[in-house]
């Protein structure tokens, strides 16, 4: 065992793919770097060993950046539209709603207006609101605008996507304020008629997957994914260089340990995640759900130095998680509640075991994600090393012939989801895949 984990802990194969993912510039879904970053990243894992490495394209709505602004009486307000936002212009009252929770939306009268909202909730609110959820909120209410006020200090405004799978492009304009440009238009501008502009190019694209695989050639198979898009706004080191540069590092650990599989394992780098989970959309839409075992999914590692798992209510993947963490004496928090978002998601909301591996953290949000300070000195290779040993040796367990996760009924799914009250979150961004 410890040759390995000498070897994992000196590999330097996925750090330096991380950083050259980082240096591409724009890896925005649809884009010419997001396709450099795939090929990139299929030369990695056939030199890591892996076999029948290819890309698998797809067709995406693409989205491209042209000028935002806010403009309150005299002043000019910075801020920068939020992907898949239409291009528009609209002049209308500002309503500051706060955290925009559902009751806040209920609570005030915004036909024709533009709704800001903060993009943390408060300590006492149980579960976390996402931003497209409080976008269609908006909407919904009635809202011609949408400002999405960054609850992190530091004059960063926040990216993010709106739209829905049946309508990619969102129904009215949005766009992301830093905190403190926030603070300024809810305490001089709140009620005030303000102008928003957003400006974007909408085309055709297209987006493409990376597959690779290891171990025996059984039609069982662990998944091991990440995405390798990210905001263009940013290097997307965190968010998800990091988990792509992760699939690399185990794709290389496992390759020297691939007497050990007993279970094939299939590695995806999925695109167009920031843009509504595109590529493993398409990949949950085209391949066997009953063949794939486990989704071990990285998004959001290295951020902090103890891994997180969210195990969705699988209770043999929290043992295994805990297994792995016991057998290290290295703690790996195993959280069992539902996690709609990210690429695990277009599998487990069928029922097919899955985690969502990030890191811990006591911060509401993304922190520096989705920002200009998503940046490659941020994160720091001991943890990638440390996180990478845990995870090499949680995916061969996961392969083991002996070791079996049971999926779940699709019904137990939306069950869940009602139960810990994220199905009308779902529901508002037409996200909702169950018969009613």
């Amino acid at each position: 065992m410890s040759n390995w984990i000498g070897d994992v802990f000196t590999s330097d194969v996925g750090w330096d793919h991380l950083e050259r993912l980082v240096d591409i510039g724009n890896r925005m879904a649809g884009s010419d770097g997001e396709r450099e970053a795939a090929e990139l990243t299929r030369d990695a894992l056939v030199e890591a060993g892996a076999r029948n490495v290819r890309l698998e394209s797809f067709d995406v709505q693409g989205w491209t950046r042209g000028e935002s602004s806010i403009t309150a009486r005299e002043t000019t307000q910075e801020c920068i539209a939020l992907p898949r936002s239409p291009a528009d212009r609209v002049t209308a009252p500002l309503v500051d709603l706060g955290y925009g929770l559902p009751e806040d939306f209920e609570d005030r009268d915004l036909e024709g207006s533009v709704v800001m909202v903060r993009s943390d909730i408060p300590d006492h609110y149980d579960r976390y609101l996402h931003r497209r959820e409080k976008y269609y909120h908006a909407v919904e209410n009635g809202a011609v605008g949408f400002v999405y006020r960054n609850h992190v200090a530091g004059c960063l405004p926040p990216t993010g996507s709106v739209g829905t799978d049946d309508e990619p492009i969102g129904e009215i304009p949005a766009v992301g304020v830093s905190s403190e440009v926030g603070a300024r238009l809810a305490r001089r501008f709140d009620g005030d008629e303000i102008e928003l502009t957003v400006e974007a190019e909408i085309h055709p694209a297209e987006s493409q997957n990376v597959h690779a695989e290891l171990g025996p050639d059984t039609d069982e198979r662990v998944l091991v994914t990440s995405h390798v898009d990210a905001h263009d706004i940013a290097e997307g080191a965190l968010d998800n260089g990091a988990g792509t540069a992760m699939v690399v590092e185990l794709a290389n650990a496992l390759a020297n340990r691939e007497a050990e599989l007993e279970t094939r394992v299939e590695f995806v780098a999925y695109g167009a995640e920031e843009v509504g989970l595109v590529g493993s959309s398409y990949h949950a839409e085209t391949t066997d759900h009953e063949t794939i075992a486990a989704i071990v999914n990285s998004d959001g590692v290295v951020r902090d130095r103890t891994l997180s798992v969210t195990t969705h209510g699988f209770d043999e993947l929290e043992a295994a998680a805990t297994e792995i963490a016991e057998r290290y004496g290295h703690p790996i928090e195993t959280v069992p509640k539902m996690g709609p978002h990210s690429d695990h998601w277009p599998f487990v909301r069928w029922g097919v075991p899955g985690y969502h591996v990030k890191s811990t953290s006591d911060d509401v949000g993304r922190g520096w994600g989705h920002t200009f300070a998503d940046t490659f000195e941020k994160l720091e290779q001991r943890t990638f090393r440390e996180q990478a040993i845990l995870l090499t040796d949680l995916v061969v367990h996961l392969a083991r012939e002996n070791v079996t996760v049971e999926h779940r009924a699709p019904e137990e799914i939306a069950a869940a989801l009602e139960d810990q009250g994220l199905a009308e979150g779902i529901r508002i961004t037409g996200d909702w895949p169950y018969d009613e």
